[in-house]
């Protein structure tokens, strides 16, 4: 198997794995009509495993971009430095 095919294996786990995410975000924190004295409790660790299912989602959504980038040749990286003749003198 080659390397290039299994980058697209990879790429193709990782949207699974972001799907899974999203449907872990979109989950209820708290059922309504639930009222005991642990509500705070899970209301705060099910936000914080919200934030984290989010941002890794959008962790594996750059990498994936990136990946797929590299396997189409496609050159993204932004060089804001100034290329002017005394720029490029001044060292």
């Amino acid at each position: 198997m080659d390397i290039i095919s299994i980058k697209k294996q990879i790429i193709k786990a990782g949207e699974k794995a972001v799907m899974q995410l999203i449907k872990v975000a979109e989950e209820h924190i708290i059922k309504y009509g639930e009222d005991d004295e642990l509500a705070a409790d899970k209301l705060k660790n099910a936000a914080a495993t919200k934030k984290l299912a989010i941002f890794d989602a959008f962790e594996i959504l750059k990498r994936i971009s990136e990946e797929k980038d590299l396997i189409d040749g496609v050159d993204n990286k932004v060089n804001n430095t100034p290329k002017g003749f005394a720029e490029s003198r001044s060292k």
